[in-house]
């Protein structure tokens, strides 16, 4: 008998209604929860086709690991924890960085920046040599001379190239010693550039105003004899960058924090996250109203069948039964909309992934990506099948209910 309602459903959903309203009604509840759930997967594969757009955006410019002290700015003990960092299995490169702001003058302009110190290995843990633009070369050292390699977006606000025939000045407050409010200048370090190089991330918290110098400037502009302000790391082709950054952090203790890619940036990728299930609840708000359409229906399929309800009756069938069969009729509505819409929508996706239906904007040149990009995964189908199965269950709730006190009378 347990198999029985769900036999007389799918029997009522296959067979042509007596009113064609009552066939429209139930065409419209399966469109409605279809559309909604297929909504729903192409929004959740959009926002992970933006949180692995910046992923893999990441990998150029950050290093794969990194440790910054836990309190304070910057890390006093720098060579130890260079030395620790450089005995552990799995780690390559070991290379402190200085990061700060400064000002930078370039003729008569100039703009705050921030200012980066890096030694000469900086290149072998991450990609910047490959982003410089093809007028420049990163080279951040001639003949003894420092040379800068800057931002695309500090470039063009200083209406810079690279080149020798106009220096780069910088400027940078001293952290130690008194102000003479008579003679303003005494209370900045100043430093001479010429700027050898223009690079471009495609990532506006690098592109707008960076500059990169060799250390041993950074480290008279900001007063750091032997600190650093981090320390960057890249791990060995065969090395897991999460084990090592496990071990590392063991050794080092609670005194620093060593963050791996998507650490150096977690609340860029916490927000996607966020907006992307801020998304799901507002689309799963729209499913509930889309299935008050499929108690409707149920509603009216109820009054239609009376006559089958009192053959059923006579046959013996008793009032658990009859309400489990228009329960099922409802989970059935739901579940053939849930799996419409998520064929649909995977089949969307998956064609826009590879020929990049919708693009983001008639002037493609000005963007980093074409069209936008989409990347569906298991969980998020997982979750839409989930949403629909739980507002199925109140569905069926609350046929349940209205057949019971239909029984009664």
């Amino acid at each position: 008998m347990s198999r029985l309602p769900l036999k007389i459903a799918l029997r009522y959903l296959k067979s042509k209604k007596s009113h064609t309203a009552v066939s429209v009604i139930s065409f419209i509840s399966v469109c409605a929860v279809a559309v909604t759930a297929m909504a729903m997967i192409c929004v959740l594969s959009v926002f992970n086709g933006f949180s692995d757009l910046v992923n893999d955006k990441l990998s150029r410019f950050d290093p794969e690991l990194k440790i910054v002290a836990s309190k304070g700015k910057a890390i006093e003990n720098a060579d130890s924890i260079i030395e620790i960092a450089r005995n552990t299995p799995g780690v390559a490169a070991t290379v402190p960085t200085i990061t700060d702001n400064a000002l930078a003058v370039y003729g008569d302009k100039q703009l705050p920046v921030t200012l980066k110190g890096v030694t000469g290995e900086y290149e072998k843990i991450t990609e910047i040599s490959s982003l410089v633009k093809s007028d420049g070369t990163y080279t951040l050292d001639i003949q003894g001379n420092p040379l800068a390699v800057v931002s695309v977006g500090t470039a063009v606000a200083l209406g810079a190239h690279p080149g020798y025939y106009m220096p780069l000045q910088l400027y940078t407050p001293k952290r130690k010693g008194a102000v003479n409010p008579a003679i303003p200048m005494t209370s900045f370090r100043s430093g001479r550039t010429f700027i050898s190089g223009v690079f471009e991330v495609e990532q506006t918290e690098y592109d707008m105003n960076y500059v990169v110098v060799p250390i041993e400037l950074a480290r008279k502009l900001f007063d750091y004899p032997h600190q650093a302000t981090a320390i960057e790391l890249s791990t060995d082709g065969n090395a897991d960058a999460i084990a090592v950054r496990d071990g590392l952090q063991s050794v080092l203790g609670d005194n620093y924090i060593v963050q791996d890619r998507l650490m150096q940036h977690s609340t860029s990728l916490k927000m996607i996250s966020i907006e992307k299930w801020i998304a799901f609840l507002l689309l799963g708000f729209i499913l509930i109203i889309a299935s008050f359409n499929i108690i409707s229906t149920l509603s009216i399929l109820i009054i239609e069948k009376n006559e089958s309800i009192s053959t059923l009756r006579a046959l013996g069938a008793d009032n658990r039964l009859i309400t489990n069969i228009f329960a099922t009729e409802g989970w059935l509505i739901s579940l053939t909309g849930a799996i419409t819409g998520i064929v649909v929508g995977v089949l969307l996706c998956l064609a826009q992934q590879h020929f990049g239906i919708i693009k983001m904007s008639s002037d493609s040149g000005t963007l980093l990506i074409d069209s936008y990009p989409v990347a569906v995964e298991p969980v998020d189908v997982v979750c839409v099948l989930a949403a629909v199965a739980l507002i199925g269950i109140l569905t069926s709730a609350v046929t349940t209910i209205a057949m019971r006190k239909r029984l009664r009378t």
